[in-house]
């Protein structure tokens, strides 16, 4: 086998985002579910609902199990989506909810030592439901700054997903930050459905946006999306070109990728896990494939 094609056949890890999957499951169900779809690990949600927040309280007895079920599903959990930042952002003009925010950030890095997760994926705004002005983004870098110390010294990556709002929908925007607190802890996670949509929105070139993050990309949201519509669009059904995406991702150093879709009380959610791996892995067949050329 050309040296090339084997090293992208099995150089690169493709995971799942837990909520793929029904709420409903225990972590050996969910594990398990995700390894017989052909996934290499799982992404754990921490959003903000009380109960994914209440993961960050989680006892030795807790953390002990979800490694024990990791064991036993010979599948890791290796990333977790910290998106309880919407409630409690980082540049949040409520000094409590601030104070709050900088706790789950703490509280979460310790957990992702504790269970070996390697990648954080952190909000990309200042605040969420409030109004972004001068002293939200000043307190955001501020507190941003702390939130890479502490990255640091458990040694997890954190990385800015690209969102859905115009103040970090794309990598060029993500960098802005990356450069200000210019830590190895602090890079960009980029969104394959949100940087897409960025693209058509601002008229520029998504190979070019992806190269500005060169050197300090540390994962990929593989999402689908359509113009104006950001969540919930069926893997093959929206505008992403996932060849050309997987391809500029590959090349820029990326191998670690993320399936981004959720379980909406479909009977058929097993099918739909099986499905959108294959999908995704066929994307990086004709890597291989364009590879051997």
């Amino acid at each position: 086998m050309d040296r090339k094609v084997a090293d992208i056949m099995c150089n690169y890890a493709l995971g799942v985002y837990e909520k793929a999957m029904p709420s409903s499951l225990t972590w050996i169900e969910k594990l398990l579910a995700a390894r017989k779809a052909g996934f290499d690990f799982l992404e754990m949600s921490i959003d903000e609902s009380d109960e994914k927040l209440a993961r960050l309280d989680m006892t030795h007895g807790d953390i002990s199990d979800i490694l024990a079920a990791m064991r036993c599903s010979e599948i890791p959990i290796r990333s977790i989506c910290l998106s309880g930042h919407r409630k409690y952002p980082l540049g949040c003009p409520d000094k409590k909810k601030q104070t709050r925010s900088l706790e789950i950030m703490s509280k979460a890095i310790r957990l992702a030592g504790a269970l070996g997760v390697r990648v954080i994926q952190i909000a990309g705004y200042d605040v969420y439901y409030e109004k972004s002005t001068d002293q939200t983004k000043s307190d955001f870098i501020k507190n941003l700054k702390l939130c890479a110390e502490m990255a640091a010294k458990e040694g997890v990556l954190l990385g800015f997903e690209t969102m859905e709002t115009d103040f970090m929908d794309n990598v060029e925007k993500a960098m802005h930050y990356v450069h200000q607190i210019d830590s190895p802890y602090l890079g960009v996670y980029p969104d394959s459905g949100n940087i897409t949509n960025s693209a058509l929105l601002y008229n520029t070139d998504i190979n070019k946006d992806l190269l500005m993050g060169q050197g300090h990309l540390v994962a990929m949201h593989l999402k689908e999306s359509l113009p104006e519509k950001y969540r919930e669009i069926p893997f093959g059904t929206g505008h992403v070109d996932f060849n050309n995406i997987i391809t500029t991702a590959w090349n820029l150093g990326i191998r670690r990728y993320v399936t981004e879709f959720w379980y909406k009380n479909n009977d058929n959610w097993q099918e739909t896990l099986q499905y959108n791996n294959d999908f995704i892995r066929n994307c990086f067949q004709q890597l291989h494939l364009a590879a051997a050329v």
